[in-house]
């Protein structure tokens, strides 16, 4: 089969969300490059559900994504993707200021946020050194099941009837009439639409169909995970940096997964982490507690692409009126997929939005926002 409506470029948690809302109203292939759907970005996310995280024009799409990550439709999964953690966004001393701005970003959003003390601190966070005592507790942060969540997406898609056509990295998309032509050099798929969900490729992919060019970066993340003694508690909370310089949480065994919460532009491509950044993420966890590492469990770089305004972009291009835009969501993908993949279905399809992100502001996302 190499006719479809719809084409959607990119497996990962975008396209795999994309095709799950739309599968059921429309013929649908996901055309992915890799051998496996989310290699690249989705794979390699330690993500968490966290409302500050992206800011407050993203917040509302991860506070629509609650409900569903927590308690997912029965036919969807079983289970729910979330696993309470707690946050705390901590400060030295001396950075009230850093604290007052974090607090008036979100005044008006609802998200609950408690302002702590060096008490409140030490109580959750063993081992803490001195000089840390400003701080933010966020007690609704969970982690996510990425895996699950992304395999639930491929399962619902593929059961509604979309194909996944894997090894496909696009090479040519021609606008033939009444529909694209995509190739990859040796095999040809038809699509009447196209969607780019391709993240760290959605400028290629953009310029490929002559589309608006938006300039979305591809960023390099990197995660190292350490063993220590005395080993991490796995009740502690997520610890991230006011200032933006670090995040980390106990994981499974007893380890920490830290990041210096780099965000390195690099080519769209296979990454891996440089010894300078791990030795960075090391050095700003030793700053903030007193323990001994054992070892480097393990180390590695994923993806995060951001549009110039650090905003998603959602909807159709401008200069391409059957390619959609479904891209540029940074670090925060997966914890607003849920409300960003419905939002972008209405859009899409020119139709009314469910009840659960009817409250969302579409204009902050749109493509012609780029428009000179």
């Amino acid at each position: 089969m190499s006719q479809f409506d719809v084409a959607i470029i990119g497996a990962g948690i975008a396209g795999a969300s994309m095709a799950s809302e739309l599968a059921d109203l429309c013929s649908i292939v996901m055309l992915e490059a890799e051998a496996h759907p989310g290699y690249h970005s989705t794979g390699r996310s330690a993500a968490f559900w966290t409302e500050s995280y992206g800011g407050p024009k993203v917040q509302p799409l991860t506070t629509a994504s609650f409900d569903f990550l927590h308690d997912p439709p029965p036919e969807f999964s079983p289970t729910g993707f979330l696993h309470p953690r707690k946050a705390i966004n901590i400060g030295r001393t001396g950075e009230q200021n850093l604290v007052d701005k974090f607090l008036a970003k979100f005044s008006q959003s609802g998200v609950t946020m408690i302002p702590w003390t060096r008490d409140d601190l030490s109580a959750a966070i063993p081992h803490l050194k001195p000089g840390w005592d400003r701080a933010i507790f966020e007690p609704d942060c969970c982690d996510i099941d990425v895996a699950a969540l992304h395999s639930a997406y491929l399962r619902d898609a593929k059961k509604k009837g979309a194909h996944l056509h894997c090894n496909f990295r696009v090479h040519a998309i021609t606008a033939e009439k009444n529909h694209w032509a995509i190739s990859n050099g040796k095999d040809t798929i038809y699509a009447a639409k196209i969607i780019n969900a391709a993240g760290a490729w959605a400028n290629q992919i953009g310029d490929l169909a002559g589309a608006l060019p938006i300039h979305i970066q591809p960023m390099r993340r990197t995660m190292v995970q350490l063993k220590t003694d005395p080993p991490a508690k796995m009740d502690m909370p997520l610890v991230v940096a006011l200032d933006g310089s670090f995040y980390f949480k106990p994981e499974a065994g007893g380890s920490f997964w830290l990041s210096p919460h780099d965000e390195t532009p690099v080519d769209a491509t296979d990454v891996a982490p440089e010894e300078w950044d791990v030795a960075l993420a090391i050095d700003r966890f030793q700053s903030i507690v007193d323990v001994d590492i054992l070892n480097v469990h393990r180390k590695w770089a994923g993806l995060r692409s951001f549009s110039p305004d650090r905003l998603p972009v959602y909807g159709y291009d401008p200069q391409q009126s059957e390619f959609f835009w479904f891209s540029g969501q940074g670090g925060f993908g997966i914890q607003t997929a849920p409300a960003a993949a419905k939002l972008a279905k209405s859009l899409f399809l020119k139709s009314e939005r469910e009840a659960a992100v009817q409250s969302l502001d579409a204009q902050l996302y749109r493509p012609d926002r780029f428009l000179s």
